[in-house]
């Protein structure tokens, strides 16, 4: 008898949609109730931190619950096959932000700037910087959606996400800073690093205590379906919220600028597509198991869109053409995402071929 096929649930399914939605009631917001708007996008810790309060709020909301899934105790299982991690975090720290650059330069900057006169100078390298943030944090949280709609090895997947997460307590923001640096625009360090600790290190911490805590006084089967099940609606409601008061505050630039949404879109699909492919074929040359290589293509192609959001406007503000540039990739993500698992499911046999009988 088939399996029946493995579907997201509703929510995820129509996420596109959701973010649409959200686009239209945010600008209706922002252009029908502008004093309230500006109030909002006032709420800042402290002169110009760019941190808004309601919106690293709901972004706590979103992160948190995502740390909480992580079991940092499945590192060790992975020691015995490291090819299928190794080829994941080359692709994901020494590959995918600087080839985001290299397409959002080519892109947003020289074709649609330089050549064809469609983006300004100066809001080119606001979007490119926006560009490297998002490319710069792997995805944390829909990779395990992504795993399961490709039969992924969720031990596996577990670790990858895990060491991604040390991984990018330590090079993020050099990276961020080096990338953003080299396209013109000035990253001040103290914002940046604030940035990080406010929304990796404390989340991170805060979640692995409360799983700790959790699981040692109520047990993991409470854990994973008692406590865990009571954040999927706040996460839903707070990234929903996320979105409003960012399209609220984006408003007026995304009436005028429109076009560059749509510009957006294009380096960013083509970057989830070369590094999807690049990861998928450099794990079926090394003969790692297709459970392992096809969340591994995802990591390696999607991104932790919650922590872009929050640090583009952590260190341009909630208006800016790099916050901007974000929430683009919020939009595009989920049905490109689709795509390449319905690829990974439907070259299972052509990958498998490639392997040999026994495990690497």
């Amino acid at each position: 008898m088939t399996a029946p096929a493995k579907r997201l649930d509703f929510f995820e399914r129509y996420l596109s949609l959701w973010v649409l939605a959200c686009m239209i009631v945010g600008v209706a917001l922002g252009k029908l109730l502008p004093g309230l708007t500006a109030t909002l996008s006032g709420w800042e810790f402290g002169r110009d931190s760019h941190v808004n309060i309601p919106i690293a709020v709901l972004i706590w909301l979103m992160i948190y619950p995502m740390m909480l899934k992580i079991d940092f105790g499945g590192l060790a299982g992975v020691v015995q096959r490291p090819r299928g991690l190794l080829v994941t975090l080359v692709v994901n720290w020494l590959v995918k932000p600087f080839s985001m650059a290299l397409l959002g330069w080519l892109f947003i900057r020289f074709l649609f700037g330089d050549v064809l006169g469609l983006i300004p100078p100066e809001a080119a390298k606001d979007y490119i910087a926006g560009l490297i943030i998002l490319a710069a944090a792997p995805c944390t949280a829909m990779v395990f959606v992504w795993s399961y709609l490709t039969d992924g090895d969720s031990a596996y997947t577990l670790a990858q996400v895990a060491i991604n997460d040390l991984i990018m307590l330590v090079a993020f923001a050099p990276i961020v800073m080096f990338l953003v640096g080299v396209s013109g625009v000035t990253v001040p360090t103290g914002v940046l690093v604030t940035s990080v600790v406010v929304f990796i290190v404390i989340p991170l911490a805060a979640g692995w205590l409360s799983r700790m805590a959790l699981i040692r006084t109520h047990g993991a089967e409470w854990f994973n379906t008692a406590f865990l099940p009571v954040f999927k609606p706040v996460t839903i409601v707070a990234l929903l919220a996320t979105l409003v008061l960012i399209f609220a505050f984006q408003a007026d630039n995304l009436i005028r600028n429109w076009l560059a949404v749509v510009l957006l879109a294009v380096p960013i699909t083509i970057q989830v597509y070369f590094n999807s492919s690049l990861t998928y074929l450099a794990m079926r040359a090394l003969k790692v198991p297709h459970n392992v290589a096809s969340p591994g293509a995802l990591i390696g192609a999607s991104n932790f869109f919650e922590l872009a959001v929050a640090v583009a406007i952590t260190l341009f503000g909630p208006t800016s053409g790099a916050a901007l540039a974000t929430i683009v990739g919020v939009l595009v993500e989920v049905p490109v995402m689709l795509s390449v698992c319905r690829v990974c499911n439907d070259t299972r046999a052509w990958y498998a071929r490639a392997l040999p009988p026994a495990a690497p």
